[in-house]
């Protein structure tokens, strides 16, 4: 009797493990296909409460750094953004992923959204092409 409720048990619990959701990212591009990337949308920037906070790769979010998350590109690849609307210009790393908004492309740290002259606006249309 004592085997039927253990192997109950034991069902009830990897039931209820495999139940257990994570967040999930899209698959990330091998660093070869990183190569020559180039892609047109909507950038937007980290807001002062991320300050801090772990990013995905590990690292803690920098606004004074020069970083950007993207839902697929390598961690580590560098990217020149260029803001279409006056054709300013910053290259980043990518170090997170998102953004999590539909319809955006790339989400800034703060000092490189100062650098494209986007925060009065808060997002811009952009063009980026990987540098790696």
């Amino acid at each position: 009797m004592h085997r039927i409720h253990r192997a109950g048990l034991l069902s009830l619990v990897l039931l209820f493990a495999g139940c257990a959701s994570q967040e999930s990212f899209p698959p990330t591009l091998s660093p070869t296909a990183a190569h020559d990337y180039q892609d047109t949308g909507m950038a937007s920037f980290y807001s002062k409460w991320h300050a801090g906070r772990r990013t995905a790769s590990g690292e803690k979010y920098d606004p004074g750094a020069l970083t950007a998350a993207h839902r697929t590109l390598p961690f580590g690849t560098r990217v020149q953004v260029t803001n279409l609307a006056n054709g300013r210009s910053v290259v980043v790393r990518i170090n997170d992923r998102g953004p999590t908004v539909r319809r955006r492309l790339i989400d800034l740290s703060r000092s490189a959204a100062d650098r494209l002259d986007m925060v009065a606006d808060g997002t811009s249309r952009v063009s980026i092409r990987s540098l790696d």
